[in-house]
C-alpha cells in the first residue's frame, strides 16, 4: 500500500484569487494559449498570475514522453499552430511583461523538435516588445545540436534546459533523456554564442544524494552555466513518482550558499522554486 505524505508546513501556498490572476486566466483562455503554470499543476501559480506573469506553452499540451515525475498529458500529439508565436507575442504585449519565459512539451515526432517554432517565437516578441527580455526553456531535441543552433541563434536572451535530478536516478525520473545530453545541450549553446544567458534546475527530494548533488553542481560550471534554480519535487498526482523527503527551507538555503561556491552568476533555492519562478531576477 502506498502511503500519501502531507506537505510539511512551509509547503503551503495560497489558493489563486484576485482580479489580477483571473485577468491573466481570461487571456491565457481567449488568445488560446497554453501555460505550464496549469498543465503541469505548478503551486505558484496564484502568485504569478496575479503578478501577471505566466509560462507559455508551445506547441500543445499532449506529449511524446511520459517523464515519471511530470503531470503533462502525454500521447499523440496535436499539428503544429504556425500562428501560435504571434499569439504568444500578443499575450505577452497584453500583460505588459519585460521578462517572458516560453516553453514547450517534448515533441519527438518533429523533425527539429520543435526548434524552429521556439525561434519563430522569439522573433514575434521581439518586434512586438524589443525590450522584454526572453527566456526559452527547451526540450533536449533527441541530443540534435544543429536543433539547439535555431533556438541560440534567435533574439533569445536566456537558453534554459533542466537537468532535473542526478545522473543515477535518470532511468526513473526521467525515461527518454540522458544526463550527459542535456549537459552537452548546455556546453553547445555557450560555446555558440558565448554572450548567451545558460540556465537549468534542478528538482530535490527525490532520493538523491547531497555529494550527487555536488558532483551536478560541479558538472554544470564546467559547461560555464550560469543561472541555477533548486526546488523540492512535489508529487502532482498519485500517477507520478512520490516524494522520497521534504527538504527544509534552511537546507534550500545552504545549498544556494553551496552552489554559488561554484561559481553561478544566480542561484534560486527554496521549496517553491520552480525553473520559471521569479525569473525576471534571475537577469537582473
Amino acid at each position: 500500500m502506498t502511503v500519501t505524505r502531507r506537505h510539511p508546513d512551509w509547503i503551503k501556498v495560497k489558493a489563486p484569487s484576485g482580479a489580477a490572476f483571473f485577468e491573466t486566466k481570461r487571456l491565457v483562455q481567449e488568445l488560446r494559449l497554453h501555460t505550464v503554470c496549469e498543465e503541469a499543476h505548478c503551486p505558484n501559480v496564484g502568485e504569478c498570475w496575479h503578478h501577471k506573469t505566466a509560462t507559455f506553452m508551445l506547441l500543445g499540451e499532449v506529449c511524446t514522453r511520459n517523464c515519471s515525475f511530470c503531470a503533462v498529458a502525454h500521447g499523440r500529439p496535436v499539428t503544429v499552430d504556425p500562428h501560435e508565436p504571434e499569439r504568444v507575442a500578443e499575450g505577452v504585449v497584453q500583460l505588459g511583461l519585460r521578462h517572458v519565459v516560453v516553453t514547450s512539451v517534448d515533441r519527438d515526432d518533429l523533425p527539429d523538435g520543435g526548434a524552429g517554432h521556439f525561434a519563430h517565437t522569439a522573433r514575434a516578441i521581439k518586434a512586438r516588445l524589443p525590450g522584454c527580455t526572453v527566456e526559452m526553456l527547451v526540450p533536449d531535441f533527441k541530443g540534435d545540436l544543429a536543433a539547439v543552433e535555431i533556438v541560440v541563434d534567435s533574439p533569445v536572451d536566456v537558453l534554459n534546459h533542466n537537468t532535473e535530478t542526478v545522473p543515477r536516478l535518470y532511468k526513473r525520473v526521467r525515461p527518454g533523456a540522458q544526463y550527459q545530453r542535456s549537459l552537452d545541450l548546455l556546453r553547445h549553446a555557450k560555446q555558440r554564442r558565448p554572450g548567451l544567458l545558460t540556465k537549468t534546475g534542478l528538482m530535490l527530494g527525490l532520493g538523491e544524494e547531497h555529494d550527487e548533488v555536488r558532483a551536478v553542481f560541479a558538472d554544470l560550471a564546467a559547461v560555464e552555466c550560469n543561472i541555477l534554480t533548486l526546488g523540492q519535487y512535489l508529487r502532482p498526482s498519485p500517477a507520478q513518482l512520490p516524494v522520497e523527503r521534504y527538504l527544509p527551507p534552511v537546507e534550500f538555503a545552504a545549498l544556494r550558499d553551496e552552489a554559488l561556491g561554484f561559481g553561478f552568476r544566480h542561484v534560486e533555492s527554496g521549496p517553491l522554486v520552480r525553473s520559471s519562478y521569479h525569473a525576471w531576477q534571475h537577469v537582473a
